[in-house]
């Protein structure tokens, strides 16, 4: 049994604070997008966020606090997943990140087909010869999860230090027309998902 978990742990800093999930794109919230192309790719999902919960409360699914403090980064949200992953009796757990509502139908596939031998994957395009990862975008196997607290606890911060030790496979998308991890950081960037939703 795959879960799948949405990473919104992030402060959204550059958009002027608040839950980029909640932002609007073609009319609809960030997160609906998101587990509107997720859920069908997965057994069950919940979201990875901080703060009152019941905001996300008519979305329908859990929510997910790291359980470690002063928000490390997207690995804590990764480890949340691993531990709801383990309550469930799941074997393995996809994340995906909440400001990005287009990536791959079949994500969840190409990630199993591309898993190392740790069975960690993680998705990456090539475009014009560069290869670019994106490791919120991953396969993780809920038996590694004591492995990722203890380099939690260790210091380690960077999604892709974590992969790299765990000698993570690669999951290669197209990048044509567009690159399918596109992410929402900025109002520019709202603004451009507009125009790729509505093409």
């Amino acid at each position: 049994m795959i879960l799948g978990v949405v990473l919104a742990g992030g402060q959204a800093t550059r958009m002027g604070g608040g839950d980029k999930g909640l932002r609007h794109v073609a009319g609809k919230p960030l997160l609906t997008h998101v587990l509107n192309r997720l859920t069908p790719q997965v057994a069950a999902v919940a979201l990875n966020a901080n703060g009152d919960p019941a905001r996300f409360g008519s979305f329908g699914v859990p929510v997910l606090a790291d359980s470690l403090p002063d928000y490390p980064g997207p690995l804590a949200g990764i480890l949340a997943g691993l531990d709801w992953g383990a309550q469930m009796g799941a074997s393995r757990v996809v994340t995906v990140a909440v400001d990005t509502p287009f990536f791959p139908c079949d994500l969840v596939s190409e990630l199993c087909d591309a898993a190392g031998v740790s069975g960690v994957a993680v998705a990456a395009t090539q475009r014009d010869g560069v290869l670019q990862r994106h490791p919120t975008f991953g396969l993780w196997p809920v038996a590694l999860r004591d492995d990722l607290r203890a380099a939690l606890r260790g210091g380690v911060r960077k999604v892709s230090h974590w992969v790299d030790s765990q000698h993570g496979g690669l999951a290669q998308f197209d990048a044509v027309p567009f690159d399918p991890f596109f992410n929402i950081n900025t109002l520019q960037d709202l603004s451009v998902a507009e125009g790729l939703a509505g093409g």
